[in-house]
């Protein structure tokens, strides 16, 4: 018997052993039934990881009817153990619940779909039939998240439209810190590759034009390639990876992490705390990217002219001012607001859509360098419809 004075703490030995979660499976009306008994809890949770469904198929149904008590910790295990997320089309397409108490079953009809949700998917149809019902999934999944995205786009809006009438609402060194990640710290790659796709430009172009004894038109096809299409899309495809796979790895973290969550229960507006700063950096430092990227390129060309066509740097500029006006400039680097925007919302929006696993940080990512990419060749494509349309 305890000697001491204190009260007594409670341990294992204090549970009645009918008090113990316990899972069994037997045959029933709807299939396999898993018969569940004890107490389905938080606190009996290290005994319920002990249960172990072994080679079970998944239940069509469970039987609540001797569980003592059940909270969510416990339904979940119980919903995992009858293997609702592998095919939960079992049982005519519904998992029957058998017995216990009127809670309990709201409890499981509640957790149910988070379940599936969570871990998994239901039994597909093979060949043609499975095709078709993947691709349709296909569709619908995209659809849901173009209107998703469009709804978020909406609340940018709004949190933008506030912040111009408002500007205390920025946080100006967020902002400043992320101009510098994505602006400054992004200038070497940039740099870098604008340059490479200027001498790519260049012999290519020379290579085509020599036959026609037309060599020096190469200033010309570098100039308007450059500055029209080439440094805009190339720059902006670069940010989106770099800068908006970032965005949505952060802001991804931070919602695993339940930062998120913890934001908005101080009465923040994540959109406002996370996003705004984001958006307006990308927005300030694309342009001037592009911009740097359409000079490196142009010094790329004009370094592979020299090189593969003897023309001189002074042959080269003169040409190229004849090439190019300032109306060509301008249609590359107009795109360039509406680029880093595009890109900072999908970054953002990705981010604040991850689930509660490490491995959704990582589909979100990936899925927000796709979305990105897509996205900005499908604004130039338009660009270009338009320019086209208008003349410019």
């Amino acid at each position: 018997m305890p000697t001491g004075a204190g009260p007594r703490r409670s341990d294992a030995s204090d549970i009645p052993e009918t008090d113990w979660p316990e899972a069994s499976w037997t045959d029933g009306p709807n299939g396999r039934r898993l018969v569940a008994r004890g107490n389905w809890t938080t606190t009996r949770l290290d005994r319920i990881e002990r249960i172990r469904r072994g080679k079970e198929p998944p239940a069509g149904e469970i039987d609540i009817g001797d569980v003592t008590a059940m909270d969510a910790n416990g339904g979940l295990m119980l919903l995992t153990l009858a293997g609702v997320s592998e095919a939960p089309e079992q049982g005519n397409g519904r998992l029957a619940v058998a017995g216990g108490h009127d809670r309990h079953r709201d409890l499981l009809k509640t957790l149910m779909p988070a379940a599936t949700v969570d871990c998994g998917t239901r039994r597909r149809a093979g060949g043609f039939l499975g095709m078709v019902e993947t691709l349709g999934r296909a569709t619908i999944g995209a659809l849901k998240e173009a209107r998703d995205l469009i709804a978020f786009i909406g609340l940018v809006t709004i949190a933008l439209m506030r912040t111009v009438f408002q500007p205390r609402r920025m946080r100006w060194t967020a902002l400043i810190s992320h101009i510098e990640r994505t602006g400054l710290d992004a200038m070497p790659i940039v740099g870098l590759l604008g340059f490479l796709i200027g001498v790519v430009l260049a012999y290519q172009g020379a290579d085509q034009l020599r036959q026609f004894g037309a060599e020096i038109f190469t200033v010309n096809l570098v100039g308007v390639g450059v500055l029209r299409e080439m440094g805009i899309l190339l720059t902006a495809i670069i940010v989106a990876g770099r800068s908006g796979s970032a965005f949505t790895a952060e802001i991804g973290s931070m919602t695993l992490n339940e930062e998120v969550d913890a934001i908005r229960t101080l009465g923040l507006d994540p959109v406002d705390i996370l996003v705004m700063p984001r958006m307006l950096a990308l927005i300030i430092t694309l342009p001037l990217l592009t911009f740097f990227a359409d000079m490196m390129g142009i010094f790329g060309g004009a370094v592979m002219a020299l090189l593969a066509l003897d023309i001189s740097f002074s042959q080269y500029f003169r040409q190229l001012g004849t090439a190019v006006t300032l109306t060509t400039f301008m249609v590359g680097m107009v795109k360039a607001p509406i680029f880093a925007a595009m890109i900072a919302v999908i970054g953002c929006f990705q981010g604040l859509r991850v689930g509660r696993s490490a491995a959704a940080v990582g589909r979100a990512t990936t899925t927000s360098v796709v979305e990105g990419v897509f996205v900005v060749i499908l604004l130039d494509a338009l660009f270009s419809v338009l320019f086209s349309i208008l003349g410019v």
